[in-house]
């Protein structure tokens, strides 16, 4: 067991520009990430950063530019993040599950003026590549990038950043079909970063954190930033594959590690887990969905050394605001377990009811945070701004209630969305790319549960007058737009959508069927 109980970070930095040198001067030989066999000291971090920013800055990138990265998990990206954060430039990772229409989108809505490309985007960027005008430079990550890094000046120290500057901006899905770009602060991860790793279980600078989770969602690119400010190691996996990261937790040491209940149960489920020595992890931090009562318990036997978190939290909230807590693990039965813990130092929770207002104790309302990790807003979305945040305060969309210790309980969403394996999916987004089919009359995009994912997405459709019910060729028109994960698992032909009077669909009662004998709408 690590011996850190008392440990608290001292943080420094005033921008995340600032982490990688003021590591490289306390910790020069210290190791920051591990990937792929490559080893990254801090110093050498902090100098591949400093070149990156040379390099941006002789592209003309200054305050407040937006630089894109398009890649699955690779150890570059920290190195371009920092040093775009180094000119005070923003990072943009865009999710590398995408379809290049939703690429296009995301890249053009940023206004990114130099994007950085793993080999496998190649084809896909050449294809819209002249309707991405402002893009000034194109970086693939691979030889090209390596000679375009060591042949730029060192950038010496940062351009001046404050605590309220934009340093990553981080795309969602939208309620209204469209991703909107959550805009962190360097505040969000410096001036929380105590508090979090603290309640992670005393994450500390003795400690390997396996990164397994996309750098292009909060909880992946979030724990590789809150680990460096902390001093950790990174261990990132590019793909998640079981086996291999079952030999890196083996072969690195790992001793603490986030991961969604899919994650944890692939990893139970893969054979080489059998014979594999876990006892150096000492913390796993779970999220994204509820775990299954049997899927934890399984993976409490298995990694008997580890002590289990559970948060709940959002892009806007800058990721985790609340903890179940090891202690509250203790008791695997308890109807605590139910529940996604209690909030976070630096994190003030209230349930708002439809009046807005604060219900009672234990009744149901919409869940609000307010928070240093709250986002600054979302990019070029002012309506939407002004809808989740209000007065300080940031409305999550999900429904829940507080009981008597404070504890926070889920109970449905007030937002349409589905989560899948981790992943946000909004059914607008869905609807809007399948309703061009010409077989399609009227859509409705619902979650329903599934054992594997938690929720699986379901598309009720209602056909033209003449058009066969082909699902295959619908899902087939529904992948050349959106993302894999995205597409419907199943379809269901229906005579008809249940309305309400002013025309709009009536999905709970859509819902209720195949969530019968569910205690939450969400699994």
């Amino acid at each position: 067991m690590n011996d850190a109980a008392a440990w608290r970070p001292e943080v420094n930095a005033t921008s995340i520009g600032e982490v990688a040198r003021l590591r490289a001067a306390s910790h020069p030989e210290a190791v920051a990430i591990t990937f792929e066999g490559r080893r990254t000291t801090y110093s050498q971090l902090n100098d591949a950063a400093s070149r990156v920013a040379g390099g941006l800055d002789a592209l003309g990138i200054g305050d407040g530019d937006r630089v894109a990265v398009l890649d699955r998990n690779t150890d570059r990206f920290f190195e371009v993040w920092l040093g775009a954060a180094k000119l005070n430039a923003v990072v943009v990772p865009v999710n590398a599950r995408l379809a290049g229409p939703e690429v296009e989108f995301i890249l053009g809505d940023a206004e990114a003026r130099v994007l950085f490309i793993g080999e496998a985007f190649v084809e896909m960027i050449a294809a819209m590549r002249l309707r991405l005008g402002g893009v000034k430079k194109i970086i693939v990550m691979n030889n090209d990038y390596e000679m375009w890094r060591s042949a730029q000046p060192t950038f010496a120290g940062e351009r001046p950043s404050g605590p309220d500057e934009v340093c990553i901006q981080i795309y969602t899905s939208g309620t209204t079909g469209h991703p909107k770009g959550v805009q962190l602060m360097n505040r969000n991860f410096l001036r929380a970063m105590p508090d979090t790793l603290a309640a992670w279980g005393n994450w500390n600078d003795k400690d390997v954190a396996l990164v397994a989770m996309p750098l292009f969602h909060i909880a992946g690119c979030g724990v590789g930033m809150l680990s460096f400010i902390g001093g950790l190691r990174i261990v990132v996996v590019r793909d998640f594959q079981p086996a291999q990261v079952i030999e890196l937790i083996q072969a690195e040491k790992i001793t603490v590690a986030f991961l969604v209940p899919a994650m944890i149960m692939f990893l139970l489920d893969d054979r080489s887990i059998e014979s594999a020595d876990l006892s150096a992890v000492r913390s796993i931090v779970y999220g994204a969905s509820p775990i299954p009562a049997a899927l934890l318990k399984r993976a409490l036997a298995r990694f008997a050394a580890a002590r289990f978190v559970q948060i709940y939290g959002l892009t806007e909230t800058t990721g985790g605001i609340t903890v179940l807590s090891p202690d509250d693990h203790l008791d695997h039965d308890s109807p605590r377990m139910k529940s996604c813990g209690r909030p976070i130092p630096c994190v003030e929770l209230k349930i708002m009811g439809p009046d807005g207002h604060p219900v009672p104790q234990g009744e149901v309302g919409e869940i609000v945070c307010r928070s240093v990790k709250n986002m600054k807003a979302y990019w070029r979305r002012d309506e939407e701004t002004a809808r989740t945040m209000r007065d300080g305060w940031i409305y999550t969309g999900d429904a829940g209630y507080l009981d008597s210790e404070g504890y926070l309980y889920i109970h449905d969403r007030v937002k349409d969305m589905i989560v899948s394996g981790g992943e946000n999916i909004y059914p607008a987004e869905v609807e809007s790319a399948m309703f061009g089919h010409p077989s399609i009359a009227d859509i409705a995009v619902i979650g329903v549960p599934d054992q594997r994912w938690g929720e699986a997405v379901k598309a009720l459709v209602v056909l033209r007058p003449g058009a066969a019910p082909d699902a295959a060729a619908i899902m087939a028109y529904t992948r050349a737009r959106l993302a894999g994960y995205k597409v419907p698992k199943s379809i269901e032909f229906l005579d008809a959508l249940p309305r309400n009077p002013t025309g709009k669909i009536l999905k709970r009662e859509l819902r209720e069927k195949y969530w019968k004998g569910y205690e939450r709408r969400v699994n």
